[in-house]
């Protein structure tokens, strides 16, 4: 492990721990296993931003980053099937925008609507760097279809057990976070080498 891998994975640590107060406030609304998933995108951010900066390359056997997107995406149906104490939705919004302006509103805390906003597009971005990454630059009117179908079940699904709300806006989200991981994917080669 170089010097810039161990540094960058100390500060992530520090930050981390700095907000946990933070991150321990999002279990009210969402299962604990989000602490995990904070943790795992601050410790990336950091060393993908060190190693970018520093021209490093990470080399990753085939294999972890399929283990990797199955364990995430394992954690990530946790996080948006299985909520604290028990908590009931099942809300129905149709109008596109319509809860991404309540959110930008100032209505509601901002730390909970950064959070709603950011967690939707951030979530979704590791499937649109799978994605390229299994099928370089084909298509990505497929991708968008295939998102699409895939996120309209997961809502359906969430609002059909009554574990989330049926929101058009958390699908244009999901779906622009799926995008972006496409369109991101050159930069995230130059950090982390597959082979």
């Amino acid at each position: 492990m170089t010097k810039n891998i161990k540094l960058s994975f100390y500060y992530s640590q520090i930050l981390f721990f700095i907000l946990l107060p933070i991150w321990i406030e999002l279990t009210k609304y969402l299962h604990p296993i989000v602490i995990g998933v904070v943790w795992f995108c601050i410790t990336f951010a950091f060393l993908f931003g060190v190693c970018w900066i520093k021209k490093e390359t990470i080399r990753l056997p085939k294999a972890f980053l399929h283990i990797f997107i199955v364990l995430y995406s394992f954690g990530l149906l946790i996080l948006l099937f299985f909520r604290p104490n028990g908590a009931s939705y099942g809300g129905v919004s149709l109008i596109p925008f319509d809860t991404i302006s309540f959110y930008l509103s100032g209505n509601v805390n901002f730390f909970i609507a950064l959070y709603n906003l950011a967690a939707n597009i951030g979530l979704f971005v590791p499937y649109g760097l799978y994605y390229r990454y299994l099928n370089g630059v084909s298509s990505w009117k497929r991708l968008m279809l295939i998102t699409v179908i895939s996120i309209s079940m997961i809502e359906c699904l969430q609002f059909s057990t009554k574990r989330g709300s049926l929101d058009i806006d958390d699908l244009i989200l999901n779906v622009l976070g799926v995008l972006l991981g496409y369109l991101i994917y050159p930069l995230f080669e130059k950090v982390f080498a597959v082979e």
